[in-house]
């Protein structure tokens, strides 16, 4: 609530409540003192007047109390119409709407941890934060263009109005509390000033940046990104790809996207105390018990076993990539986040 009363629209209504009751107190304390009317009859006289209703008069006015009414139209008359045409302007307008809307944005940005930034709201932007928002991952969007801010409001999609350049916006997304960073704006040069930004803001945030022209990947890498995707590199060879081995193309597609097939492929990280730390693949039961496979280990160090063996033994912290049903992988995640807290 403090924000919105620090916001323009917030001191304008501050100010206009201000000389209200001031007006109120001058008139109610004049009656009271030059008619020598009771409170709340002079508090209905100023009302009225202010107002213009041209309801009867409590009692009939001398001449000393007809001036001051005079006085009193002449001080409010004008206030009271221009504090209605302002009002009016603002519901017409829609900006106390917007105003409330950044206020609750503002409340939900605050209580934001573990999450993730996307610059920019473009076709890869989009993409990015619908898959994220659709998995459940918290994600903010911070994007300038009015046309794409409408698509936000519509989607419901926590997102910041500005330009994600600037050092305030950022820190406005939680990018202290973030767990990564997104930039994919149209222009390489402010990928590049993005990811500087950020990396100096955060030193332990996981950034991911988009590199649209041939040379840049290596300047971001410097700025201080940690991937980088070139995403005409990769179309292009996809579709190469796609060319010569289109079976495995296809299959690939669907076991990533889940579309069309009961299958996917999803990656999982073995607790520190789960019961599969120094268990072998043979002896684990995933392929029988799950009717998985495991196509991958990643070592927590980094290293990659492809096709393990099943005598490849789990280490702690491994990350398994594993192919099969979604309901298979959904069972297998459940009790292997179970088996770590036994």
């Amino acid at each position: 609530m403090k924000g919105f009363w620090k916001s323009a629209i917030g001191r304008r209504i501050a100010v206009i409540a201000a000389i209200s009751i001031a007006l109120l107190g001058f008139g109610t304390t004049g009656y009271m003192l030059l008619q020598h009317f009771t409170f709340i009859e002079a508090l209905y006289m100023t009302v009225i007047t202010l107002s213009t209703v041209g309801f009867t008069e409590v009692r009939p006015l001398d001449t000393v109390g007809r001036i001051f009414t005079i006085v009193l139209i002449l001080m409010g008359g004008g206030f009271i119409a221009f504090a209605l045409a302002y009002f009016s302007q603002i519901v017409l307008d829609g900006d106390f709407l917007e105003a409330y809307r950044r206020r609750r944005l503002t409340k939900k940005l605050d209580h934001i941890i573990n999450h993730y930034i996307v610059c920019g709201y473009g076709q890869m932007g989009q993409i990015i934060a619908d898959r994220l928002h659709e998995n459940m991952v918290p994600v903010v969007i911070i994007e300038s263009d009015e046309s794409l801010l409408g698509r936000l409001r519509e989607k419901n999609l926590v997102y910041l109005s500005g330009d994600a350049k600037e050092e305030e916006n950022l820190v406005t997304a939680g990018i202290h509390r973030a767990k990564g960073l997104v930039s994919v704006v149209a222009k390489d040069s402010e990928n590049v000033f993005i990811v500087l930004t950020a990396r100096d803001l955060n030193k332990n945030l996981f950034i991911y940046a988009r590199a649209g022209s041939p040379g840049t990947d290596k300047r971001l890498l410097k700025a201080g990104a940690d991937r980088v995707v070139s995403p005409y590199a990769i179309g292009a060879a996809k579709i190469a790809y796609n060319i010569l081995r289109p079976t495995v193309t296809d299959f690939l597609d669907l076991a990533v996207s889940s579309e069309g097939m009961d299958l996917s492929m999803e990656e999982m990280r073995i607790p520190d105390d789960s019961q599969l730390v120094g268990m072998d693949l043979m002896a684990s039961g995933i392929r029988s018990n799950f009717n998985l496979i495991i196509v991958a280990i990643k070592r927590a160090e980094g290293t990659m076993v492809f096709n393990p063996p099943s005598s490849e033994k789990f280490r702690a912290g491994d990350t398994l990539v594993a192919i099969g049903a979604v309901e298979n992988l959904s069972r297998f995640g459940s009790d292997l986040c179970t088996s770590g807290r036994r």
